[in-house]
């Protein structure tokens, strides 16, 4: 068996319960999309004991909120039934990104500068919502939301540790209110 570290997976999900009797899964996702579960072919589940098991994907479909997903060898509902509650988790590896585009867990924690070099604060959580995300900049006295939108963000990066804003007139003065 493979040894696989936590530090180099990703987490898009939790198995909420079976779904049927042929071992449909109901999945709680994190994803952007059902088809980020597709992209790399299988998927692992971790299971709170810490085992983790590898499976090929079959079917993935959106259902009322959730995901339902069909895993090779998992058949029942009893063996279904076996993973309630566990992860679904990938190799980072494993997820193609395009260019400017980045996983959250990277974006979290930079510190967030103006164009004109000062700092406003630290992402400290992003908000997902149908039109872009928000990202929340926690500063010295308050938190500003700002829209990750070209726009706004100007530049993003990973090895320098910061992301570069330059805000729409009157987007900080909002925050202000």
């Amino acid at each position: 068996m493979r040894a696989y570290s936590s530090h180099d997976m990703l987490l898009l999900g939790r198995i909420i319960r079976p779904h049927g009797l042929e071992g449909v899964l109901r999945v709680q996702s994190y994803a952007s999309s059902k088809d980020s579960f597709l992209e790399g072919g299988s998927v692992l589940l971790r299971r709170s004991g810490g085992d983790i098991r590898e499976y090929g994907v079959v079917a993935v479909a959106a259902h009322k909120g959730i995901v339902l997903m069909k895993l090779e060898g998992i058949d029942s509902v009893e063996e279904a039934e076996k993973y309630r509650g566990a992860d679904i988790v990938v190799e980072k590896q494993s997820v193609p990104l395009q260019e400017e585009e980045f996983l959250w867990e990277e974006l979290l924690g930079l510190d967030v500068y103006l164009a004109t070099g000062e700092q406003v604060g630290r992402l400290s959580q992003i908000i997902p919502t149908k039109g872009n995300d928000i990202y929340v900049i926690k500063g010295e006295k308050k938190e500003i939301l700002i829209p990750a939108v070209h726009e706004v963000i100007k530049e993003i990066d990973i090895e320098e540790g910061r992301i570069t804003i330059s805000p729409m007139e009157g987007l900080l003065d909002l925050n202000e209110i």
